[in-house]
């Protein structure tokens, strides 16, 4: 049972199979094993790669053994349609075509399954470049909050500024005052006189100048300190926001590149290893020399085709005969005078009835 299953595999005839000989039979039986194999491979690999798609195992099997089919059906065509001739040449270059597209499904099948042997060393890969693109989405996020909080921590410094020049101005016309008192500056006259009052009463205006820029400036900072930490925690939303997108950087695109950044040579031997799995059937029948099966199967076409040259050279000797009969019958026909007779008649009524049409149309037209 399970061999006859290989030979359906191998897309040889069963019937011919179950009459040949061992030797016939198990190396169909091979052919066909590793057909059924190569396509439960895909099967495998097609289902882990769309998994990482989906992240659904219904979808990933359904969708898995959909593409395990069509390489099953492929590989059976591939193998089913090389067929043993007297030129080797002439097999290699019927080979050919099959042997490019088995390359690609090599690849294709390949591909996922380096995914899951060198799912370690992606996912570290994909590690580095998750924290990677981490510190780039945040300084992009930072850089287009950067210009607000920037401009509003100068304006701070600058009211800063602003009190501590007032400050500066307000301690100077102290020092005035009390000089002019001292009498150590200004008229040098100790005591408190006009001009001391005078420059008393400039540092007293300056001073609830202070006192009234100071509570100015003190809401005016505090509305842009406002500003600031509603920028900053903006800023801290959006990177929370974008965080997740970066954390399920992990998708099919992803780990193929990643895979990609590991050493080549691992991942070059695992294709070459599907290669020789996905050829191995075709380089087997072009190398194999002609058997039981393969005699069998060119005596059967060969029966099939004399039977249609037979048919064909049949058809055409009916054609030449019924040619040579027919113009002998019109030939005799035509010395016929009772024939001549009849088809003047009918001739001389259709030109009687073309003539009347004329006439009835000409008549009508003039009215």
């Amino acid at each position: 049972m399970l061999k006859q299953f290989f030979w359906m595999c191998s897309g040889a005839d069963t019937d011919i199979l179950k009459n040949s000989s061992k030797a016939e039979q198990t190396k169909f039986a091979g052919i066909g094993g590793t057909v059924f194999f190569t396509a439960v491979m895909a099967f495998i690999a097609t289902s882990y790669a769309l998994y990482t798609v989906f992240d659904s195992y219904v979808t990933a099997i359904i969708f898995g053994l959909v593409w395990g089919l069509l390489i099953f059906n492929l590989d059976r065509f591939i193998v089913s349609t090389i067929k043993k001739q007297d030129n080797k040449w002439k097999e290699v270059l019927q080979a050919t075509p099959r042997i490019i597209l088995a390359v690609i499904i090599a690849i294709v099948i390949s591909k996922p399954l380096e995914m899951k042997i060198f799912e370690k060393e992606v996912n570290q890969v994909l590690l580095t470049q998750k924290n990677d693109l981490t510190l780039a989405n945040k300084n992009q996020i930072a850089n287009q909050f950067s210009p607000e909080i920037t401009a509003y921590q100068t304006e701070i410094e600058q009211l800063k500024q602003e009190i501590i020049t007032k400050e500066d101005e307000t301690n100077a016309l102290y020092n005035t005052y009390i000089s002019e008192a001292e009498g150590t500056a200004g008229t040098k006259l100790l005591g408190k006189g006009p001009v001391y009052k005078e420059k008393r009463e400039k540092h007293d205006a300056a001073l609830a100048e202070l006192q009234q820029l100071k509570t100015d400036n003190k809401l005016k900072i505090s509305e842009k300190e406002s500003q600031i930490l509603a920028l900053t925690n903006q800023q801290k939303e959006q990177v929370i926001t974008t965080q997740p997108i970066i954390d399920g950087f992990d998708g099919l695109m992803a780990r193929i590149n990643a895979l990609n950044e590991l050493p080549w040579l691992p991942s070059f031997f695992i294709f070459l290893l599907f290669l020789a799995i996905e050829t191995s059937p075709i380089f087997s029948k072009l190398i194999a020399p002609k058997g039981e099966y393969d005699f069998k199967i060119q005596d059967i076409e060969n029966a099939v085709k004399t039977w249609v040259s037979q048919k064909e050279q049949q058809r055409s000797n009916v054609l030449n005969t019924d040619i040579i009969l027919n113009e002998k019958i019109y030939n005799d026909l035509s010395e016929e005078e009772e024939l001549y007779n009849y088809k003047k008649q009918k001739a001389r009524e259709i030109l009687q009835f073309q003539a009347d049409a004329f006439y009835k149309s000409q008549k009508n037209t003039v009215g």
